[in-house]
């Protein structure tokens, strides 16, 4: 899918790039079944590939000078763009006028006659003489527009609730932008940002249309609405040259590191941008013209209605036309009698409360789904759900907590599993258990060290992907071996050097020293009573925080008592950052005199290259430092990768108190740059968005009732098949998961077989999602498509 998708508008096509290079055949095929998916939706897919291009080139193709970056545009140019683009709007979908709502509403054949009966019960009551007659026949029209009128109104009313879903999404762009024009920083509205624009991003602002990146300062996104990514990318400028076998448009947009997107927010740094794409163009323009695209079906009880009104019509008709015959050839009545008579036989025989009582049965229905917490939006659909066959859910934030949680803590010799839902702060959330991941996943156990490393969250490339998003993602864990030895073989445990046993939990003061590098080496923010809300900083770095935090730890207090002396920023070149902090007995212990602390935590395998000793059993105490058991950790390292866990080093080590000065600015060379390893490792922090509690058992309940549940999701594949793990959707029978790129490699028929036998659908773009519901459909399949991001909106 390209990164603008083109809607049938009259504005003019954005910067439509013609020629290229000529595609090989498995490419060109590929591209033809994407292509064709998506002019099945209705959109047109041709576009610039704005992430394989440099940053001199998308400028040029901007039709922008070569000095723009550093000028942005001017006033001129500017006016004459949004003349020629628009506004940064999506444009909004005619709306129906209230006539031709109400025309929707009563065109049907019974209200027809109703309407009919009616109107000849108004005609008589104004032509006829008796009092007694002309009440009756205004009662009579009284009442059936009094139900065509109730009937009309319930109908319009449940249309205007849908209406607010497309609704919802215009009301995420960003409301005002810091552009560069004229060569000065200004802000404007939103609206006024147009391509060739030099946008200007600091943190915690909304992107206000799509950017090619010109320039990052440890600059991350949060996309997780957007892609299904958990935690915010990293971003990078260099050009994303595509996997083998994919086409530019193939590359999901979670991998498209050079990019930001509409409405998406930036989680931490700095950067600068060029405006490739504005309103209707933009991602989220694409996601909200599927949504006004999406075919509208009747529920199967309102399609019964609909066959039971056109055969009640029929047999109406004949029976009123066989009533006036009666009435007038055979009984002699005056014709407008005869008339009479027959329309009264024909609204006896209508069922006009037929609809008023499927609604107020709705409704009694989804009163009864609310009280259960599922809030329906349009009443048929309560209907449908109890037709359901299939339940296609989106991961991140439906059956996941959208929170980053440290889940395992990994010692020399212990391991420590973490309550990420215990509402308590107590030391109790950690329990020691040597079993807890403590072996890899099914789907990797036949694979070797290198294997698991790239197909993991750690890894390297990967079909369909770029680099990494985890900050700390492992890279290369090949190197920390010596010649000859076997990376397959893990050296067995040694003694427990910890007193705890299994199931029993260690003391505050443990976990306050063994994670303190995860505390003090940190620029993060809690947020309120270590909860969400206010708070700063990168969540897979808040999960070491809020983890503590729940034991009862006075984080705030911590840092205040151990300030930082200096440190190295993080960078996403060398993946680590260090803190250098004045010595802490309580956290340090004796002899530390004349020595600074210098904590460091980032990608395991940078931090086990630069250790030469283990805490053993996380203790930091001097006679329970020993050599460093290289092996060991790879295959921890290895084993939690596989489980789809984020992996985070802590480090420690000591220099003399005159080697730094308060404040100095400190390289990556303080930590890596010296002649021999020199850390001491702590431990591994496995930190993962945990499932929620509540889906493993409404999944295990719906598998019991015949209803299957699917996992649809943005992320990466090694992660949704983990989660899939843990919640019962992977097993014997749906054993793999499918990425967004093979599916656009699959023709349809290719496609409803997978979805018959995959229970996981990862890197999946909206588009793909479409597909899957509609190849459900296609093998018979009633299928619910559940979420919380934006992408899941179609």
């Amino acid at each position: 899918r390209q990164s603008i998708c083109w809607l049938d508008t009259p504005r003019p096509r954005l910067f439509y790039q013609k020629g290229g290079k000529a595609k090989s055949n498995s490419s060109k095929k590929m591209a033809d079944k994407s292509k064709g998916a998506e002019d099945d939706l209705g959109l047109a897919s041709e576009a610039p590939a704005w992430h394989c291009m440099d940053k001199a080139t998308a400028i040029k193709q901007l039709g922008l000078a070569s000095d723009h970056q550093s000028t942005g545009l001017s006033d001129a140019q500017a006016a004459e763009r949004l003349a020629k683009y628009g506004p940064n709007r999506m444009t909004e979908e005619k709306k129906k006028t209230i006539w031709q709502k109400i025309w929707d509403q009563v065109a049907n054949v019974l209200v027809a006659i109703l309407v009919i009966v009616a109107l000849v019960s108004m005609v008589r009551a104004i032509v006829e003489d008796g009092t007694e007659n002309k009440i009756s026949n205004w009662i009579q029209f009284g009442i059936i527009f009094s139900v065509i009128a109730i009937n009309t109104y319930i109908g319009i009313y449940q249309e205007g609730n849908a209406e607010k879903a497309a609704e919802a999404l215009k009301s995420m762009l960003s409301s005002d932008a810091r552009v560069l024009r004229n060569s000065k920083e200004v802000m404007i509205p939103g609206e006024e940002v147009v391509p060739g624009d030099i946008v200007i991003l600091g943190l915690g602002d909304k992107i206000p249309c799509d950017l090619r990146l010109l320039k990052v300062q440890n600059l991350a996104s949060g996309e997780a609405a957007l892609t299904g990514e958990s935690v915010p990318i990293d971003k990078i400028t260099d050009k994303i040259d595509p996997p083998e076998g994919l086409t530019p448009a193939q590359v999901p947009l979670g991998d498209r590191k050079n990019m930001c997107y509409s409405a998406t927010l930036v989680a931490q740094g700095a950067g600068t941008g060029v405006a490739i794409a504005t309103g209707d163009y933009t991602e989220i323009g694409t996601i909200n013209a599927l949504v006004s695209k999406v075919e509208k079906k009747k529920t199967a009880v309102l399609q019964q209605i609909d066959n039971v009104s056109k055969i009640l019509a029929v047999f109406i008709i004949i029976t009123s036309i066989a009533t006036f015959c009666a009435a007038f050839f055979q009984a002699g009545q005056p014709a407008i009698d005869s008339v009479q008579i027959g329309l009264v036989c024909a609204v006896a025989m209508i069922p006009e409360g037929l609809e008023a009582i499927v609604t107020v049965v709705y409704a009694w229905a989804v009163s009864n789904m609310a009280k259960q917490n599922a809030i329906i939006r349009a009443l048929p659909a309560v209907e449908t759900l109890g037709s359901v066959t299939v339940i296609c859910s989106d991961k991140t934030g439906t059956l996941t907590q959208n929170v980053m949680s440290l889940t395992a803590w990994v010692t020399s010799d212990s391991r420590y599993k973490i309550d990420v839902n215990s509402a308590d702060r107590t030391a109790d959330n950690f329990v020691r258990d040597d079993t807890y991941m403590a072996e890899r996943a099914k789907h990797q156990l036949k694979r070797s060290v290198s294997q698991v490393i790239k197909d993991g969250t750690g890894g390297g490339k990967r079909r369909g992907a770029a680099n990494q998003s985890n900050h700390f993602a492992v890279t290369d864990l090949h190197s920390v071996h010596k010649d000859g030895e076997d990376e397959e073989e893990a050296e067995t445990k040694k003694e427990v050097a910890n007193p705890e046993a299994q199931g029993t939990s260690p003391d505050q003061q443990y976990v306050k020293a063994a994670l303190a590098g995860g505390i003090l080496c940190s620029k993060c923010v809690l947020g309120e009573n270590g909860g969400r809300e206010g708070e700063i900083g990168n969540p897979t770095e808040l999960s070491i925080l809020r983890a503590v935090y729940m034991t009862g730890v006075d984080i705030e207090d911590l840092k205040k008592d151990s300030p930082i002396v200096a440190e190295v920023p993080f960078s996403s070149e060398y993946k680590f950052m260090a803190t250098v902090h004045e010595p802490t007995p309580e956290i340090d212990g004796d002899g530390c005199d004349g020595k600074l602390i210098v904590h460091a935590k980032g990608a395991p395998d940078r931090m086990l290259k630069v250790c030469n000793k283990q805490a053993k059993g996380g203790s930091l105490k001097a006679e329970d430092v020993e050599d460093i058991d290289e092996k060991y950790w790879t295959e921890q390292i290895a084993t939690l990768s596989s489980h789809g866990l984020r992996v985070i080093a802590l480090t420690r080590g000591t220099i003399p108190s005159d080697e730094v000065t308060q404040d100095q600015a400190l390289g990556p060379e303080f930590v890596n740059g010296r002649d021999q390893p020199w850390l001491t490792f702590v431990g591994l922090c496995a930190i993962m968005d945990p499932p929620r509690p509540e889906c493993v058992q409404a999944i295990s309940e719906a598998k019991r009732a015949g209803v299957r549940v699917a996992m649809i999701t943005g992320d990466h594949k090694d992660t949704a098949t983990a989660i899939g793990h843990m919640l019962g959707l992977v097993d014997e029978q749906y054993s793999e998961a499918v990425t967004g790129p093979e599916m656009d490699a699959m023709s349809d028929d290719e496609l409803k077989a997978a979805v018959m036998t995959h229970n996981v659908f990862a890197r999946a773009s909206p588009q793909n999602k479409i597909r899957i519901v509609k190849a459900l459909q296609a093998q018979g399949q009633i299928s619910s498509m559940t979420g919380d991001g934006v992408n899941d909106a179609p």
